[in-house]
């Protein structure tokens, strides 16, 4: 008898070039990827090199000065003054905007359907306010002439000048957290209600209730979107510029003053633009490395207290 010898297939060649999927997430990512390099990368690369000069902004030359314009924001007041002020903004900014968004998203979650909808719309309302449009009613109302300090100057003797004191540096926190502490909300919010109810249903059974079902079962189960929370308030204190340009013009003594604030003073007002690029590309080395750090902290404390 024969012995019947199979055929062994031949291989079927590879296909090369990408994949369906690749070429899919390529299309859907090059307006991104375009975008980032005509508005960020190369913006970017043309401040690096407009650091190492010392163009005015309007003559057609400028010449090569070296590392003289970074050198020189090591003894600039203002400068080192709007580097501490960042992290003095990141703190309460941070603190408050987790609190005031956690606490509106709670109170919300706690009310019916249509009810929901409506409570969670008007709190985020505020994010959608213009910064120019609330500074200049916050000016009219706690500008040295305005109908408030009038009243106290004449029934109470407070003579309180609001905006040149140590108050305007809270002030200025109590409108940035009003702004954006509801726009946060939503993300707590959304948290939340993704919460199987199955999950505290279980929880009620064990005993968990009231505190205690907050601390062990809702909160774990945020941690992920707290750490986004957190990340992106953080990296909004970083960019407060019309706030104090409008209201302190960054004193009493620098203590409101920010970077994108003295960047603009030193760019457009000294027409230093040199000296401006060299605050800017400080500035993103500064923010970059403040929020890996906040990152890395977060995702430690969402890998040991999260689910």
């Amino acid at each position: 008898m024969h012995k019947k010898i199979k055929a062994v297939p031949e291989s079927i060649p590879k296909r090369s070039g990408l994949s369906y999927e690749s070429r899919t997430a390529w299309l859907f990512n090059t307006p991104y990827i375009v975008y980032s390099v005509v508005f960020l990368f190369l913006p970017l690369g043309w401040a690096a090199w407009l650091s190492v000069t010392d163009w005015n902004l309007m003559s057609p030359k400028y010449n090569l000065v070296g590392l003289k314009n970074f050198t020189q924001l090591f003894t600039d007041d203002n400068v080192q003054a709007a580097f501490w002020n960042s992290f003095r903004y990141l703190v309460p900014i941070v603190l408050l905007c987790f609190v005031f968004g956690m606490g509106i998203a709670l109170l919300t979650s706690k009310l019916p359907g249509k009810m929901k909808g409506i409570v969670a719309t008007l709190f985020f309302i505020p994010y959608l306010t213009s910064g120019v449009a609330t500074s200049v009613m916050i000016k009219y109302v706690f500008s040295y002439n305005s109908l408030l300090n009038v009243f106290l100057r004449e029934h109470y003797q407070l003579n309180i000048n609001w905006l040149q004191s140590g108050a305007a540096f809270w002030i200025l926190i109590g409108m940035i957290v009003w702004k954006m502490g509801g726009y946060y909300a939503l993300f707590v919010l959304s948290a939340i209600e993704s919460i199987s109810a199955d999950v505290y249903e279980a929880a009620v059974i064990d005993g968990c209730t009231g505190f205690k079902k907050f601390i062990k079962i809702t909160l774990p189960m945020i941690t992920p979107t707290i750490t986004s929370v957190v990340v992106l308030a953080a990296g909004l204190s970083f960019q407060i510029f019309s706030e104090p340009f409008l209201l302190t013009g960054g004193g009493p003594d620098l203590s409101t003053t920010t970077w994108q604030l003295e960047i603009y003073k030193t760019s457009f007002v000294s027409f230093n633009a040199g000296y401006g690029a060299a605050m800017a590309i400080v500035n993103a080395v500064q923010i970059f490395l403040t929020i890996q750090i906040i990152t890395w902290i977060m995702n430690r404390v969402n890998k040991k207290f999260g689910w």
